[in-house]
């Protein structure tokens, strides 16, 4: 078969077995479709199908068909990391301010202890930390990957639970929005490379001064050009940061970050953001399941990302109960917010990608990682729902 023909083998099976397991088994309560996806992409990497059926594995998954994948799932997570900035919303966090630094410094501070805690005995052993990390890094990438909220899987979990637009929704996107921000300030810390410095500070310099000339050109343009000359500026922020040794994903958040949401039309953005997930992102989940490695054994792999499971729901739920106690919340309100915290999977395996590829961990690494947030993220609606349903009028609470 031609090389076109495996590619168009390989989207249809991408696009197809996630869609008929997510149907034919009714997942949406405790793993909606993106997180099948997720789980179909390890299912399908070396580690599962490539073990089972490796004559299989080598026939679809070539190196031409795998470079092709691997440039849609760049630019597809590029779109979903800016949407991500886009949607932080800075304003209210500011008017909120005490409640939600307190929050979000507890719900993101005390994972991110656990997670480097763990971090620090995986270094005992061989095989988890990369070659181009110093142990520093390793332990603050690790720890920080227990610490992530992913906003956008947040917002979809809440509009199933019908608590996005309710006082408490936004309450969790304000902690979530401030945890985004610190999230990718540790990560450009960690990728900072004092050979490369220069580089980087010209760039910082350099967006800062496109930034406000850039802003100043949207605030010009009507609505249907903002769309489009917002991804001419994706493009040029992600090549900059990517020359500057930062990472292209880093530039994409930047991208975002800087635009303000009431420039586009709410409805028109959150469709962009699922149509993003349905058409692209897809790509994205299964280039990231062919990274997963079992080499160190499964049983060390998983044992792993238990320790590190523990240490992302322990630490997150331990800080929003000290939060709840310093701001007087009604019972049962802190382990509600901390497990609606707890949603990783996108914005986490975004982050965990970019360590891998600046090899600060390793693959055994990235796949015990890749497993804890999955399972953090399937665990949060089963939990919360019922919990919601018991207390119902947390939802209307405002602080």
């Amino acid at each position: 078969m031609q090389t076109t023909e495996v590619f168009l083998v390989a989207m249809l099976i991408i696009f197809s077995v996630p869609y008929l397991i997510w149907r034919v088994a009714h997942t949406d309560y405790y793993a909606p479709l993106v997180v099948v996806q997720i789980v179909t992409g390890i299912l399908l990497g070396p580690g599962v199908l490539g073990a089972a059926f490796p004559d299989y594995y080598a026939f679809v998954f070539t190196g031409p068909v795998i470079h092709s994948l691997n440039g849609l799932a760049w630019w597809a997570v590029m779109v979903f990391v800016m949407i991500a900035g886009i949607e932080l919303d800075l304003g209210q966090a500011w008017a909120h301010r005490r409640e939600s630094s307190i929050t979000a410094g507890l719900a993101l501070g005390t994972p991110l202890m656990f997670g480097c805690a763990v971090a620090l005995g995986m270094l005992l052993l061989d095989g988890w930390m990369g070659s181009g990390a110093q142990p520093w890094q390793f332990v603050v990438g690790v720890g920080m990957a227990c610490a992530v909220t992913a906003l956008p899987i947040l917002i979809l979990l809440m509009e199933r639970l019908d608590v996005l637009r309710h006082p408490l929704g936004q309450r969790v996107l304000r902690y979530a929005s401030l945890d985004d921000i610190a999230i990718w300030g540790v990560l450009a810390v960690i990728l900072l490379d004092w050979a490369r410095m220069r580089q980087q500070l010209g760039f910082l310099v350099a967006f800062v001064v496109a930034a406000l000339l850039f802003r100043r050109l949207m605030c010009w343009l009507q609505e249907p050009d903002r769309w489009y000359v917002s991804l001419i500026w994706l493009a040029a922020c992600s090549l900059g940061a990517d020359w500057a040794g930062l990472h292209f994903m880093v530039g994409a958040f930047l991208a975002g970050a800087i635009m303000d949401k009431p420039w586009f039309n709410e409805a028109k953005l959150d469709m962009m953001r699922h149509h993003v997930l349905m058409v692209a992102m897809p790509v994205f989940f299964l280039s990231t399941g062919l990274r997963t490695n079992w080499a160190v054994g499964g049983a060390a792999v998983f044992g792993v990302a238990a320790a590190l499971l523990v240490a992302s729901v322990g630490g997150k739920l331990a800080g929003t109960h000290i939060a709840g106690k310093i701001l007087k919340w009604s019972d049962g309100e802190a382990t509600i917010i901390g497990w609606l915290l707890q949603t990783k999977a996108l914005i986490m395996i975004i982050f965990v990608n970019i360590l891998l590829d600046k090899r600060i961990i390793t693959n055994e690494t990235f796949t015990a990682l890749l497993l804890m947030a999955v399972a953090s993220t399937m665990l949060s609606i089963p939990v919360v729902h019922p919990k919601l349903q018991r207390l119902q009028s947390l939802v209307f609470k405002t602080h």
